[in-house]
């Protein structure tokens, strides 16, 4: 009966040293955690402090780009002027003439090689209107003539510099002296007047001397 009344008691003293050891190892555990949650509240914080701000900064409305000015400069565009440039813009000016497209019959005719076609070079400068003074411009007048050829290989760059701003009612008119340059000379030169929606001023709200 010792022996046995011996053997129980260390089962019980057994089992309570387990039991105490899991109920330890429970409060590590929660501790580790509860100290884990702690740490990352702030991570959270800061996370959502970004996001609020970022937030803000969308909300805020964009800068008020400044509006034309007699002698104002527009950004400059270069073109590199491509053999499959010149091909394309004279197909889709249906310009079929050989010298736009077959390099033999251009030299034939005394040119070095196929050369840009005055469509072409057209709607190049219609697009540098639209690149500097936005989808809303609209294009009213475009007079120009060309100088240096555009051949393959060659980059031509466009500038321009803004001649004059009228108000139209709710619109303004802007006129600019264009310029497209190549390693030759002048490809071309001319006038554009585009018509956008005025600012509240009255004069074109637009953006000019900065990147197209």
């Amino acid at each position: 009966m010792n022996t046995e009344s011996a053997r129980s008691e260390s089962a019980r003293s057994e089992s309570a040293r387990s039991e105490s050891a899991r109920s330890e190892s429970a409060r590590s555990e929660s501790a580790r955690s509860e100290s884990a949650r702690s740490e990352s509240a702030p991570a959270s914080a800061r996370s959502a402090s970004a996001r609020s701000a970022s937030a803000a900064a969308s909300a805020r409305p964009a800068a008020t780009p400044a509006p034309p000015r007699p002698g104002d400069a527009l950004p400059p565009l270069e073109i590199p002027i491509t053999r499959t440039l010149i091909v394309a813009g004279a197909i889709a000016s249906r310009d079929y003439q050989d010298v736009h497209h077959d390099a033999e019959l251009a030299e034939e005719k005394g040119s070095p090689d196929i050369f840009m076609n005055i469509l072409t070079t057209n709607g190049l400068v219609g697009r540098y209107m639209t690149d500097c003074f936005g989808p809303e411009a609209t294009l009213r007048k475009v007079a120009i003539r060309l100088g240096a050829p555009n051949y393959p290989g060659d980059t031509m760059t466009l500038t321009g510099t803004v001649e004059r701003v009228e108000a139209e009612g709710e619109l303004a008119s802007v006129t600019v002296g264009v310029v497209g340059a190549n390693g030759i000379g002048k490809h071309v030169t001319g006038t554009v007047t585009v018509t956008v929606p005025a600012g509240p001023s009255g004069t074109a709200d637009v953006r000019v001397g900065g990147d197209a």
